[in-house]
């Protein structure tokens, strides 16, 4: 079934019959479910997002989340919607049943929260911050705090955040001054401040579970001392049950362009307003060791990095088929070829421009939506994959591909939720169809969880050099085998000669780029090369499901093979043109003087 929301006819052919999620089916960790399981999460999905989530997507952006003395109040629908979402098992959808999980694969519990961010991505970020708030303890937390915190968080009784971010440092964490220090009973009390923390405070659920980045005293600096820390709203017992307010205190409220559902915060810990067990500051639990809390927020950052593409994902996906249906009901103009005047209009899908429109959205939108499954699948693999070597296979291309997932849909997504807009015309430009605010929401996926400049940074700093190199041979070898398979299909021979020239220019690139010994300007234009590694991993994975549906009949399958054939031809050309000018790894930006701009 196809709603205005997401498209399950593709859903189920990126999941079946490019993926093979049955597949998953034959592992240990699977081995109960079957594609008929599958089938029904996703349909369940489907009708919360439609009957829970879509319904406030409009008035919880314009009844934003209000500070009343020190408490965050938001629209009252979100707490029955994510109430819903519990119920339905998809807080713990990921987890064994001994922790009221299903034990789904990450690409079929994906696969639903991309129906659920279509619907209201910011009600929807309530849900998965707190998934990846119990994954990252579950993953690093004591036995005794994994018993504490984390069946109440996948239960949806208590929410989680990550705070990270401080007024002074923005994502520069190395630079963060929030403080630890220990009370002398085996706990730790925290004095600082942390900024843009998503669902910070609200009125939605009975604890909110903060997991925070500190700096205990006399820890070295930069990243290397951070630790990280559990510090929730409300102190209690073993049973969950509400004890004394801690000293975390709501200093404000940001006011943001987009994802207005979601409260985000300016917190303030330690500031003496509440004073937990007699003494000021925040009370809180080490998680792990001393000085480790970077590289275990990272598991809840990467985490988030793939949901933040896979939503942008969806909202591409959702203001496409908004627009595809405004172009086939919006009756204006005439053809060029029409002689009379007097002819009735006609819809304005039947106009080359905005045919066009619609081609570059929906291969921006479907792609960025296969890239970041097959990243989903990636995880699966990384887990459950029958061989040792298989499953570092994954992880490493996992790795690699993680600041394209967060990024290229990010930044196509919008570009896609761009055009919606165009073709709406000045309907588009207002608050009573949905594109106005979809477009909103998705400009903030290329900023946060690392923005689109630092994801650069990473990919050509570290990423393409990790294990010495041979995550991107890992990467070369899997889009070379997809463009062998291809070889005995006509159809597609000229374009697969196409991508692999592209793609030894980009292997011929990053070893120029490698090589420059200036850190500066190695990587001064790391962005562009993010872009077109996106480019370049987008073409492949089109053409991989070209593969996967070869000799499928039907117009959903033409219309995909069509879309491969635009986003090949319209986009194609760019990237050699972006290949070209990272080979002269110009550094104009850094040549231009302050004075100068």
């Amino acid at each position: 079934m196809t709603t205005a929301l997401l498209s399950r006819r593709l859903l189920d052919v990126l999941l079946h019959d490019w993926l093979a999620s049955g597949d998953l089916c034959s592992r240990p960790a699977f081995q109960e479910h079957t594609r008929e399981t599958f089938d029904a999460v996703l349909d369940t999905a489907e009708q919360i997002a439609v009957r829970h989530l879509a319904p406030h997507y409009q008035a919880s952006d314009r009844d934003e989340p209000r500070l009343v003395g020190d408490t965050v109040h938001v629209h009252p629908d979100i707490k029955p919607a994510l109430t819903a979402m519990a119920e339905a098992g998809f807080f713990s959808a990921l987890h064994s049943e001994a922790h009221g999980g299903a034990g789904l694969p990450f690409s079929i519990e994906r696969s639903a929260f991309a129906l659920f961010s279509a619907a209201n991505i910011a009600t929807t970020a309530y849900a998965w911050l707190t998934i990846a708030n119990a994954n990252c303890l579950m993953a690093h937390g004591s036995p005794e705090q994994v018993a504490a915190y984390v069946p109440h968080l996948l239960s949806g009784r208590c929410l989680g955040t990550m705070c990270l971010s401080e007024p002074q440092a923005g994502s520069s964490l190395g630079d963060i001054l929030t403080r630890a220090v220990p009370d002398g009973e085996g706990r730790w009390r925290l004095f600082g401040s942390k900024m843009w923390i998503s669902g910070g405070d609200h009125d939605i659920s009975d604890n909110i579970i903060h997991l925070v980045l500190a700096r205990i005293e006399g820890a070295p600096p930069g990243p290397k001392g951070i630790s990280l820390f559990i510090v929730p709203k409300w102190l209690g017992g073993a049973d969950g049950a509400r004890g004394p307010r801690n000293d975390v205190t709501v200093a404000g409220l940001n006011h943001k362009m987009g994802y207005r559902g979601v409260s985000n915060c300016l917190l303030a810990f330690g500031e003496g307003r509440h004073a937990p067990l007699g003494a000021a500051g925040a009370v809180a639990e080490l998680v792990g060791a001393p000085n480790a809390g970077l590289a275990q927020m990272f598991h809840m950052m990467n985490e988030a990095r793939i949901t933040v593409g896979l939503g942008a994902a969806a909202l591409a996906c959702r203001g496409y088929l908004a627009s595809l249906a405004y172009a086939h009901e919006r009756p204006q103009g005439r053809p060029v070829s029409a002689k009379t005047p007097s002819s009735a209009p006609v819809p304005i899908i039947r106009h080359a421009d905005v045919r066009h429109m619609l081609l570059s959205q929906k291969a921006f939108a479907e792609g960025g939506l296969a890239l970041c499954l097959y990243a989903a699948r990636l995880v699966d693999d990384r887990n459950t994959a029958a061989t040792a070597e298989a499953r570092a296979e994954a992880h490493l291309l996992l790795e690699l591909l993680t600041p394209v997932v967060k990024s290229w849909p990010s930044s196509y997504g919008l570009a896609a939720n761009d055009l919606a807009i165009q073709v709406l015309g000045g309907y588009g430009y207002t608050r009573d169809f949905p594109l106005e605010q979809i477009y909103r929401d998705n400009r903030l996926n290329p900023i946060h969880e690392g923005t689109y400049g630092i994801q650069g940074i990473d990919l050509l700093g570290r990423k393409v050099a990790m294990a010495e190199g041979r995550a991107l041979a890992l990467y070369a070898a899997r889009v070379r085998r997809t463009l062998t398979e291809l070889g005995g299909h006509s159809d597609w021979i000229d374009a697969g000669r196409q991508v692999g020239a592209r793609l030894d220019e980009l292997l011929s690139v990053t070893h120029r780029l490698s090589g420059t010994v200036d850190p500066e300007r190695r990587l001064a234009n790391a962005s562009l090369y993010l872009d077109a590694f996106g480019h370049l991993t987008v073409a492949w994975l089109w053409l991989d499901l070209m593969r996967a549906i070869e000799g499928r009949v039907g117009e959903l399958f033409d219309g995909l093979r069509l879309t491969c054939r635009y986003f090949l031809e319209a986009e194609m050309g760019g990237l050699g043109a972006r290949l070209e000018r990272l080979a002269r790894n110009e550094a104009m930006a850094l040549e231009m003087k302050d004075a100068w701009f």
